[in-house]
C-alpha cells in the first residue's frame, strides 16, 4: 500500500521549488523535439494485465466486512471472486 500524501510534512525526494528553480525551469513545448518526444513517450507495457473498470450493485453487509479492512478494499473483494472461481472450477 502506498502512503497518504501529508502536505505538512516536507518530502526529501521531491523538495518545494523554490523561486530561483522556477526561474531556471524551462516549459516542454520550449525543449528540443527529440527531447520532447522522449517525455511524451507515456507508460510502457503492462507488467500484469489490466483490470476492467465495471459498477456491480453488492449489499450493505458486503461492502461494509471488506471496507471494515481498511484500504484495499477493493482489491480483497477481487481476491474473494478469484477465490470463488478457483473453487468452482476445482469442483467441477
Amino acid at each position: 500500500m502506498s502512503k497518504k500524501h501529508n502536505p505538512e510534512m516536507p518530502d526529501a525526494d521531491n523538495p518545494e521549488w523554490t523561486p530561483e528553480m522556477l526561474r531556471q525551469s524551462v516549459r516542454l513545448k520550449d525543449l528540443p523535439a527529440s527531447l520532447q518526444a522522449k517525455l511524451r513517450r507515456g507508460r510502457g507495457p503492462q507488467k500484469a494485465p489490466r483490470k476492467v473498470s465495471t459498477t456491480i450493485r453488492l449489499s450493505p453487509e458486503v461492502i461494509g466486512h471488506f471496507q471494515a479492512g481498511g484500504e484495499g478494499w477493493q482489491a480483497r473483494i477481487d481476491a474473494a471472486l478469484k477465490d470463488w472461481l478457483a473453487q468452482q472450477s476445482s469442483a467441477s
